[in-house]
């Protein structure tokens, strides 16, 4: 059935572009290696990413997992990061969920524990979401949470995604279905988000 509209961005909009490297001051989003399996295998033993990502991974499939990232890009629809700094990797951000013919998308992320508290998801995500509105020219991200996730819903708020809502009993999880909060920004929303510290800057340790 055609559509009566024209899509919001052309097929090829995003396979086209290089995957681009992303500064976010001391921190940077890189492509993903075959050297990385070991931090993915990291990161999928955590309770925590597991929980809430909802898998496990072996060696084989972090192997298999980092693989698939290319080929997601060149047929657009996904993208996934590392994000790193001078120690290595952090953790990883991505878009899951990409619809060009809608300029839409929903954004994933976790941080290695041994990285948490220095609020490197917000920053990841800030700029990721700039380079998404800026450069690949996406309308809106989303980004969805367990209500039971109160540490996600910081991040969400701190790179300014606005809380639009709950889905009720949307995520399946393996302790039943949660409901989840919606959360979104629009490229037409004002960017302030957590501000992205330039190379050099130390942040104020938080009280």
């Amino acid at each position: 059935m055609p559509r009566t509209t024209p899509p919001a961005l052309a097929p090829g909009t995003m396979a086209r572009l290089p995957q681009p490297d992303l500064p976010a001051g001391e921190l940077r989003l890189r492509p993903w290696r075959p050297g990385d399996r070991a931090a993915v295998l990291t990161g999928y033993a955590d309770p925590a990413i597991r929980r809430w990502h909802c898998r496990s991974m072996t060696d084989d499939e972090a192997r298999d997992w980092i693989h698939t990232w290319p080929r997601r890009w060149q047929h657009e629809t996904g993208a996934g990061w590392a994000i790193v700094d001078d120690s290595g990797v952090l953790g990883q951000i991505s878009l899951r969920r990409l619809a060009l013919a809608d300029a839409l998308a929903e954004v994933s992320y976790w941080v290695l524990p041994t990285a948490r508290g220095r609020r490197i998801a917000p920053r990841a995500l800030t700029a990721l979401a700039t380079w998404c509105f800026t450069t690949l020219g996406l309308h809106r991200i989303e980004l969805a949470h367990s209500t039971a996730n109160p540490a996600s819903c910081r991040v969400a708020q701190r790179a300014a995604f606005t809380a639009e809502g709950t889905k009720r009993g949307e995520g399946w999880h393996a302790d039943g279905w949660h409901d989840m909060h919606l959360h979104a920004r629009l490229a037409t929303d004002p960017p302030t988000g957590d501000p992205v510290p330039q190379p050099g800057h130390r942040r104020r340790p938080r009280t």
